[in-house]
């Protein structure tokens, strides 16, 4: 398989007209765990390469893919899914490829329409071209799969999650939201989203121009909710209140409730709102509210299990 995609690859390439950017493929796969690998994909949208953690399925089969989007700094910071979380340990036995970016932090996982003085020029923040036009085929060129996807976040990416799956309903099955906003317009809307990138000192503004612009309204999930209608959907979210399953010390919980528990409520009553939304226009959907949660990794983890179970597994046929 591997020769025929090589060669495949070579031709494409051959093929390309002089000077133009080649497409996305996978530029070196390096093992990290007895089914995790580090996966380098070539992004033309950003013309540098971007690494991606992969979880192999057991076995090595046709498997559908669950891209896991990771926090506000995107895994830069070491802080993500594989050192955070025990979920490679949850999907050891599970019939899914689940990829998660390394990179994006405070990017909103979009596409950025100008430089940022921080955050860098738009042509290195292309996230929803690479997340819905260039991993996918790379990743479906590497790896045997079924042609299901689906699409998940925690916290910063949550609501780029939901965002992700309306501006590409054809890619995903089903959509995660887990402790995040997806909430883009509006004032509250606007100021939820600045207050993320300006937490890594860029502007929203050079995202997708000033709030209220039609750059704005296109990335609405709350105003476009109805578009979810046939997408499996799950929100997650909890009081902010630390409890057990956030397992934390006793030395952590003061913290966590004045730190992550201030985000968390905000979060839930975000997700709260959109849930409601979803009803008005008739979108079936699964949303758990947990009594006690504070925005921690335990959190995450265990919304992220909850809708497997529920929602991502049986939508993926996994």
């Amino acid at each position: 398989m591997l020769v025929a995609v090589t060669a495949a690859l070579t031709a494409v390439l051959a093929a390309a007209p002089a000077g133009a950017a080649p497409p996305a493929h996978v530029t070196g796969v390096s093992n990290l765990g007895p089914q995790v690998l580090q996966v380098d994909v070539y992004s033309p949208s950003m013309d540098r390469v971007i690494s991606n953690t992969v979880l192999r399925p057991p076995g090595g089969g046709p498997a559908p893919v669950l891209y896991l989007l990771g926090g506000v700094k995107g895994g830069t910071d070491g802080v993500s899914w594989l050192n955070d979380s025990a979920y490679e340990q949850f999907f050891a036995d599970k019939n899914v490829t689940v990829v998660t970016p390394i990179g994006g932090p405070f990017s909103e996982y979009t596409d950025w329409r100008f430089d940022d003085p921080v955050l860098g020029p738009a042509r290195a923040n292309q996230w929803q071209t690479y997340l819905t036009r260039e991993l996918p085929p790379a990743i479906d060129a590497e790896f045997a799969t079924t042609g299901r996807n689906a699409i998940a976040g925690l916290s910063m990416s949550a609501g780029p999650a939901i965002d992700l799956a309306i501006q590409a309903p054809e890619l995903y099955q089903a959509a995660g939201a887990y402790s995040g906003c997806p909430i883009n317009g509006g004032v509250f809307g606007a100021a939820q989203v600045s207050s993320v990138v300006l937490a890594g000192g860029g502007s929203a503004s050079n995202m997708w121009g000033p709030p209220g612009s039609a750059g704005w309204a296109a990335h609405d999930q709350f105003a476009r909710a109805g578009e979810l209608r046939g997408t499996a959907v799950y929100l997650g979210s909890a009081s902010g209140i630390p409890g057990e399953v956030d397992a934390l010390a006793p030395h952590q919980l003061f913290g966590a409730a004045t730190g992550g528990g201030a985000v968390e409520a905000i979060a839930d009553a975000c997700t709260a709102a959109f849930s409601r939304r979803l009803d008005q226009v008739g979108v079936p959907h699964m949303f758990v509210h947990r009594d006690r949660g504070a925005h921690t990794w335990g959190l995450f983890e265990a919304e992220l299990r909850e809708s497997w179970f529920t929602v991502i597994g049986p939508a993926l046929g996994a």
